[in-house]
């Protein structure tokens, strides 16, 4: 028997599944890769589906439920009718005279980890909202144009991937000087005038969208002392759309550094497609032993959003290589390069940071390797919180328990192993680690009793199981029924590239990473069409991912629904009992069972069950939903 292949499924992908919005995101990424002009796109952001699709994701989204000025959030367009919401949404935009104005957007500074503060832009829910919606339309228009080398904030890319990138300049093309650049405050000082005309070269022609993405921009900001600042440059860090727009100002970056070598006309002359695995690549290396020939520079840039490092194979390139980028950035984009942190790396000699890694290559036998660790800093920073928070295990904090302190020191652990699993290093540092926590532990730990830390005493869960079942530096405290998670029981992890074929704009693309629903769609889009006017839009995309979640069937019979008109939903706690039109609170059944889930007589229900053909099984399920909502079982 064959075996079954393994359902997969991304996020963002199943939600534009589940409005219809795939093809038309498909369509909008083949005709950027065509070259096509894009000059009315505001219909398309405007249209019911995709300011859907919009709440669909922006509810997903722990920052959905942070107030902006007008102290509102993502709850409040929940509780509104799905037609509400659209019109609401068109009205803002182009509803008044003067065109779209944005609320003012609040200003909070968040502290960074060197002491100094981060500025946050909030805009207004609502205003996110129509960010949202420019921001799926725009994507993949955009990612049809963007260079391969960057990795920030873009669908199916990640810091894993920027890594591996690294490595292979450093290890495999011997690429040893790194020039580490820094733009000063790079999304505070974004030049307005200079992302409209970038936007318009990328084909994005729509003047009013174009009119709108810079009222965007010139959004007032309410300052924390209560002033009000009209910004002439910057985009807000906070807003949906300013991780986009970032990486369109500097895809001219990639492109220009891409320019001089790897997409140099000289590098595509004798070009040809190889397949090498699975995948189909453009093999360059006759080209490149051309122009190694000449006086060119070979440089080769690989970006994670504005943090960005360039590779060089000789210390005069590398010197000439930062010259000339750092005269490009600032008459081309009009930032400015910091002088003091920027800085020419020879990673035989000396440490490369990127990304919280610090990265060097040693020689062994008879070529460099890659040698990664957590940079100092960020390890300093990581080991005082674990530590903190060692403490607050050994005594907890006032309104919370030494369970629940184990379980944010428990996270914490995992973001760690999580992120600097990809050094070479990790155990060293992780080793470092947990050498003081456990002495913070034990010494605090200890009582007159003996010591409260124990070896054994608590149940383990299957995934802790397989990811620490075979360590022996486990730890409980006695009473608790929770593992103190071991941060030294780690091991590197090889760093994956990106996979070539991989693109959440194509069906061929979308394989690899995804599996379509294998439902009838026809049900399902009856339900998002609906209109009539007694559910919220919280209940109209509830209903769509249940629908999804029952594979179509009835949670009472298990028979598929023919028809929308078959489907209710059902509040397993009802409304009158503080019951909400939430997803973990519903149940989508066949309109034939409604009369059972009545509060009337029960000989009515027995003969209305007899009369159904009823089964013991098909009663139990009814039964179950009765009791939840507080009705009499059917007896």
């Amino acid at each position: 028997m064959p075996k079954k292949s393994k359902s997969l499924c991304v996020d963002d992908l199943r939600h534009a599944e589940y409005y219809d919005m795939q093809d038309t995101f498909d369509e909008l990424y083949q005709k950027s890769m065509n070259g096509e002009k894009f000059e009315d796109l505001m219909e398309l952001i405007l249209s019911r589906d995709n300011i859907l699709l919009a709440y669909r994701n922006m509810k997903a989204n722990k920052g959905s439920y942070t107030a902006g000025t007008d102290n509102r959030n993502i709850t409040e367009i929940g509780q509104m009718a799905p037609d509400t919401v659209v019109e609401k949404v068109r009205f803002i935009v182009t509803g008044s005279q003067h065109g779209y104005r944005p609320k003012p957007v609040r200003r909070k500074d968040i502290p960074k980890p060197n002491g100094k503060l981060r500025p946050l832009g909030i805009p207004c829910i609502w205003d996110r909202l129509i960010q949202q919606c420019i921001k799926q339309v725009l994507e993949p228009i955009c990612e049809a144009k963007f260079y391969n080398n960057s990795y920030g904030f873009r669908p199916n890319r990640s810091v894993e991937h920027a890594i591996s990138k690294t490595y292979t300049m450093l290890q495999r093309m011997n690429l040893h000087y790194v020039i580490e650049f820094d733009v000063k405050g790079f999304f505070d000082n974004v030049n307005h005038s200079k992302l409209m005309r970038q936007i318009w070269t990328l084909g994005i022609q729509d003047k009013q969208l174009l009119f709108v993405i810079k009222r965007i921009l010139k959004a007032p900001i309410r300052m924390q002392d209560g002033s009000t600042v009209i910004p002439d440059r910057g985009t807000p860090q906070g807003g949906i759309i300013s991780p986009l727009l970032a990486n369109i100002v500097l895809n001219e970056l990639d492109w220009w550094v891409a320019s001089q070598w790897e997409e140099n006309p000289l590098a595509l002359q004798g070009a040809k497609y190889r397949v090498i695995r699975t995948s189909e690549i453009l093999d360059k290396s006759k080209g490149y032993v051309t122009m190694r020939r000449t006086n060119l520079k070979e440089m080769h840039i690989v970006r994670y959003a504005d943090d960005f490092r360039i590779f060089c194979k000789t210390k005069e390139d590398a010197l000439k290589t930062k010259i000339a980028v750092t005269k490009w950035i600032e008459e081309r984009l009009k930032l400015e390069v910091s002088p003091e942190k920027t800085r020419i790396v020879n990673t035989r000699k000396r440490w490369s940071e990127f990304l919280g890694f610090k990265i060097k290559v040693i020689p062994k036998h008879h070529k460099y390797i890659v040698k990664s660790a957590i940079c100092d800093k960020k390890a300093k920073i990581e080991e005082e919180k674990l530590v903190e928070q060692a403490k607050n295990i050994a005594r907890p904090r006032e309104k919370t328990t030494c369970l629940n302190e184990i379980r944010l020191y428990n996270s914490m652990v995992l973001g760690i192993q999580n992120y600097y699993q990809l050094a070479t290093c990790i155990s060293l540092d992780c080793r470092r680690f947990h050498r003081r926590v456990m002495t913070v532990l034990t010494n605090r730990l200890n009582t007159e009793k003996g010591c409260m830390l124990k070896r054994e005493g608590g149940t383990i869960t299957q995934s802790e199981k397989e990811r620490f079942g075979k360590s022996k530096m486990i730890r409980y405290v006695a009473g608790i029924d929770q593992m103190i998670y071991p941060i030294a029981y780690i091991k590197y992890k090889v760093a994956m590239p990106k996979r070539v074929k991989v693109c959440s704009y194509t069906p061929e693309g979308r394989e690899l990473i995804h599996t379509n629903l294998s439902l009838d769609k026809t049900v399902m889009y009856e339900l998002k069409d609906d209109r009539s006017t007694n559910h919220s839009i919280e209940l109209l995309d509830s209903r769509i991912s249940l629908f999804s979640a029952q594979k179509g069937k009835c949670a009472i019979c298990g028979e598929e629904f023919a028809s929308a008109r078959d489907v209710v939903c059902w509040l397993k706690k009802p409304k009158d009992q503080g019951g909400t039109e939430r997803y973990k609170n519903m149940a989508l059944i066949h309109r034939k069972y409604l009369p059972l889930l009545q509060n009337t007589f029960n000989d009515d229900l027995k003969a209305l069950a007899k009369t159904l053909k009823v089964t013991a099984k098909t009663v139990s399920k009814i039964n179950s939903l009765r009791e939840q909502a507080g009705l009499i079982k059917i007896g």
